[in-house]
């Protein structure tokens, strides 16, 4: 864990999920962190995203390209003229 990054920042749970399971499924080692705070009742969760990918420096290729198939099959999910809730 001690050479994990952070590699990219996530917009959702859902996001964050299909991600993960994209990750796992290749092997790559990784952490998913939300940035949910309660004392601050998701505070930071506005400003900053919901929460991030870490992994090895190594691997930023691989999560980055996860993140990026994640949000391609979102958005053709997502009917023309329908923007994603955000």
């Amino acid at each position: 864990m001690d050479s994990f990054v952070q590699i990219a920042t996530l917009e959702d749970a859902i996001e964050a999920s299909f991600v993960s399971s994209l990750l796992t499924e290749r092997s790559v080692p990784h952490m998913v962190e939300s940035f949910h705070d309660s004392a601050y009742d998701g505070l930071f969760q506005l400003q900053k995203g919901w929460g991030c990918v870490l992994a090895e420096e190594q691997c930023r290729e691989a999560v980055e390209r996860a993140v990026e198939e994640a949000r391609a099959a979102r958005d053709q999910e997502t009917p023309e003229g329908d923007a994603p809730a955000t």
